[in-house]
Parts: C-alpha cells; structure tokens; sequence
C-alpha cells in the first residue's frame, strides 16, 4: 500500500475511491472496502481510501474538549494496510479545505488531482462545507465530470448498522463484547508506562500506569478489564483498571490506566505497551481497606484467568 500525504505525488491507475475518517477501520468499513477493490480488480483500477488528518473536527470546532477517537493515525494505517489497498491519501485538513464546497472537493480534487475513475460512498456518506455532498448530488457531478458513483448498503450486525458512533458508545458503556463484535478485533490502547504511587506493590498486584499515546484515544468506562498485555512482543494475560483509584485517592477528576500484568516481573518504566480489551469484569468499587481491595483482586485474578481459559 503507498501511502500519499497530500496528493502532491499521487498517481494511480483508473482509480477507484472511496472517503472517510475510517476512525475504527470497523466491519461496516472493511464492508466498503471489500467492494472498492472488487470494484478496482474488474475495471482495471487501483483501489484508492481517501481520508483527512488531522480529524476535521479538530479543525472546525478546536475548542471542543469530546473528541475520542476509536484509532490514531498510525494504529489506522496499520489496519488499512492490512486490507491490502494500493493506495491510502491522508490528506492535510485546514480551515481552506474545510471551507470547499462538495462541487469544488470533486472538481478540484477527485476530478482534476487524482483524475478519479469511480467513487464509492456508504449508505451515508456526506462530505463538503456543511456537509451537503450526499449521493444524489455526487451523482449528478459524476455525470458531469464523467466518473461513476456508486452507494453502498449498510453493513447489518443483528440488524443493527455497523458504525464508529455504536462501537464509541458501546465503549463507553464497557460493552466490550459488542465494540469487538463491531470492530471485528479486540480494542486496543497504546501507550507508554509511567511512574505509580507503587501502592499495587505493596499488595502484591504491581501494576504498568498507562498514559495513551494519544490524548484523544477513547478510554473504555471505568472498571476492571481482562485484557491482553504486549510488552516487548511478547504478550501476556493481564487486568486492568480504568478510573479514579476511589480506594487510595480522593481526587474525582484524576483517571487513571493501570494494569497487573499476569506472570511477568521487572522494570519497564518508560516502555511501549499495548492493551487489547478481552472483557469487562466488574464497576469501580470503593473498599473500605487496602486489605479489602487485595481480597477483591484475588478474585479478579481468578475471574481474569477463567476467561481466558474459556477462549480456549
């Protein structure tokens, strides 16, 4: 897959594209991708995904503070690559291209630059100032500027339409069984460890404090998680708690990311790690003691590792 920052080098072959944010690279989004290099293999193209950094509304709304995003950039290249396209455009967002209206985005862009050969949209793709681009209109540029448009049905999971906006929600509800389910993968956070209070220490559950590497990855609800841990390419069963730590801190506003890694030892401050989210165990629970909360993860242990047994 080559992958274009900008369009200043971009050739391709008849291509045939598709636009998005992708965020996720999700099962209703792989659906469209499927049928784009179907569609490019039998017209003799080249399969083109077209999408923004960074997200738009980063660029249209700056001061809003509720942006969380399913993938970062790097972890969504990973996941397009792997659907073996030819060509992947990231292209810059700023304030003049998010003025363009839909005529001038398919004029100046797909038509005159990238000398589009088809267009593939979702069910409900819009796109322009306002976002005023639906299918009808794309239509009716493709007829005038001699490319093909064609709209794709949505992608039904127990009739539910697979989207970015579900598996977020479904995320923020710890319904990781459902955000896998639409994904089509485990959800994964990355980041590096950072120094602790060290208080799981001194309970016998040391655990790796995560900052994200990204400030606007979206972090599953508060509670404990079974996960899947990869430190240093080699993975290993763990639990991980997102929160306030109620039981050893009073700051309310302070949540943090930690997991007990299961059958590992030694130092690895300021190492890479990477979490994938097996199952949510339990809410945030205050305990009245240090001794309580040590009582409480035992059982966590144990139900952790009876998930992962049930894999099997």
């Amino acid at each position: 897959m080559q992958i274009h920052y900008g369009l200043d080098n971009f050739e391709a072959k008849r291509p045939v594209v598709t636009i998005g944010t992708f965020d996720g690279v999700h099962l209703g989004h792989r659906e469209v991708i499927a049928e784009l290099k179907r569609i490019a293999h039998n017209t003799g193209g080249e399969s083109v995904v077209f999408t923004f950094y960074p997200h738009p509304r980063m660029v249209v709304t700056p001061n809003e503070d509720t942006i969380r995003l399913l993938t970062t950039q790097e972890e969504k290249c990973i996941l397009l690559e792997e659907l073996l396209l030819d060509h992947l455009v990231i292209y810059p967002f700023t304030r003049e291209f998010a003025s363009l209206s839909y005529a001038e985005f398919v004029k100046n862009i797909l038509v005159d630059q990238m000398h589009i050969c088809k267009l593939v949209t979702g069910y409900d793709h819009k796109f322009g100032h306002d976002r005023q681009g639906d299918f009808q209109a794309l239509r009716i540029l493709g007829e005038l500027h001699g490319f093909e448009v064609e709209q794709l049905d949505p992608l039904l999971v127990e009739n539910v339409a697979v989207s970015s906006t579900k598996i977020r929600q479904a995320l923020e509800t710890g319904d990781i069984q459902k955000s896998s389910h639409y994904l089509g993968y485990p959800y994964l956070l990355k980041g590096k460890v950072v120094e602790g209070r060290r208080l799981g220490r001194e309970i016998g559950f040391p655990t790796a404090n995560i900052l994200p590497d990204d400030q606007h990855k979206l972090i599953p609800t508060d509670g404990v998680y079974a996960v899947v841990v990869n430190v240093g390419g080699i993975q290993y069963k763990g639990m991980l708690n997102v929160g306030t730590r109620p039981t050893v801190n009073t700051n309310v506003d302070h949540r943090s990311i930690e997991v007990h890694i299961l059958g590992f030892s030694g130092n690895i401050y300021d190492s890479d790690i990477s979490v994938s989210f097996v199952e949510r165990i339990r809410n945030e629970v205050k305990f009245g003691s240090l001794e309580q909360l040590k009582e409480q993860l035992v059982l966590d242990k144990i139900r952790t590792l009876t998930i992962f047994a049930n894999l099997i």
